[in-house]
């Protein structure tokens, strides 16, 4: 028997609501499978993957810490991915923006200034969208491919960065470790309490949610965006610029990804080392995806992925399981989030053989 794959004429809504929803429980299903066949109980090792980390202040404190850099580079990434802009080098931005804001923190005149932390923030959100300008150049003016760009961006950014901290850079009395100085007090956020590390760089994301919100439902630019994504035909018959759409897609998700960096620097590290980010630019593009594009949902999202951050660190220090299940969670629910979307947008159809 043959079958043919179908576009449906009207994806349901209700279906791509629930999407994230599914996708989340059949990786839960294969993640208690994986975890029972490497002779672990998989409801003793869900309960030390999913509750534990959050069964103490500390624990909710780390949990929103995560989240926050997840969700503010969601949000930038979501608003190019809506007009099919795909900005897939936000690790390579954010590690940019860290090494801008970084520098300023650490070179600037007057250590105690006020205007130390927000000289890093403009500095690392000018870095990322530097650092994104040049796949949204070669794609407006040559047509080159943004995807492969902005990844191979990544890798040179990591190479800068692991050059400095090994390098120029480095701390003398840092034990030859690949780390810079501590970064001076007037250029941290304070925690909201010194027994944990939240701080306010979590207002960050909390501004982008709402921005976010304003621009891609509220505005008319982010409605260009959106035709531009979803009927590219005729976005071009409206008169609407393919070039407008790449440039405000990749600056919105630099600049997003360099305040992440800067945030990451001056708020729970202190300092520039070459661990400045666990994969958190790679992990945002899932994260814009089980948010379906929606800055509410983002935020969902984003507490989901920074749990999966949580209980890779808990399962390997009470199970002595590999923290790169993490990296494996990751991809199961990728996978089942695409499949999801290929079900919501296409169906396989039954092909009658005839004599």
């Amino acid at each position: 028997m043959h079958f043919r794959i179908e576009q449906r004429p009207e994806p349901s809504a209700r279906m791509r609501v629930a999407a994230p929803i599914v996708a989340t429980a059949l990786t839960l299903l294969v993640g208690s499978i994986v975890f029972a066949a490497l002779g672990h109980s998989p409801l003793a090792t869900l309960h030390a993957f999913f509750v534990a980390p959050l069964s103490s202040m500390n624990g909710l404190s780390e949990w929103l810490l995560k989240a926050s850099p997840l969700i503010l580079i969601a949000c930038g990434l979501a608003v190019g991915f809506r007009a099919n802009v795909w900005n897939i080098g936000a690790e390579g931005q954010l590690i940019i923006g860290a090494i801008a804001a970084s520098g300023v923190g650490l070179f600037y005149p007057d250590p105690e200034s006020v205007l130390l932390l927000p000289l890093m923030f403009v500095a690392g959100a000018l870095a990322g969208m530097g650092w994104a300008a040049i796949p949204a150049f070669l794609r407006a003016r040559m047509n080159t491919n943004e995807i492969l760009v902005t990844l191979m961006l990544t890798y040179i950014a990591v190479l800068f960065l692991s050059w400095l901290v090994h390098g120029p850079w480095r701390d003398p009395a840092g034990f030859n470790y690949p780390q810079t100085a501590l970064l001076p007090p007037a250029a941290m956020f304070e925690p909201f309490d010194y027994a944990y590390r939240l701080n306010g760089s979590v207002f960050i994301t909390v501004v982008a949610v709402v921005a976010m919100w304003l621009f891609t439902d509220r505005s008319f630019l982010g409605y260009k965006m959106s035709v531009s994504g979803a009927a590219p035909l005729a976005a071009r018959y409206a008169g609407f610029r393919e070039s407008a759409a790449v440039w405000t897609g990749l600056l919105a998700g630099g600049a997003a990804a360099g305040i992440a960096g800067m945030a990451e620097a001056a708020g729970p590290l202190g300092q520039l080392s070459s661990q400045i980010s666990p994969g958190y630019g790679f992990a945002a593009i899932i994260v814009a995806f089980i948010g379906r594009l929606n800055a509410f949902g983002i935020v969902l999202g984003g507490l989901l992925m920074s749990l999966l951050f949580l209980g890779g660190d808990s399962v390997q220090m009470t199970l002595g399981l590999p923290s790169a299940l993490t990296r494996i969670f990751q991809g199961i629910l990728l996978f089942f989030l695409l499949a999801a979307d290929f079900f919501i947008f296409y169906r396989i159809r039954p092909l009658r053989e005839h004599a």
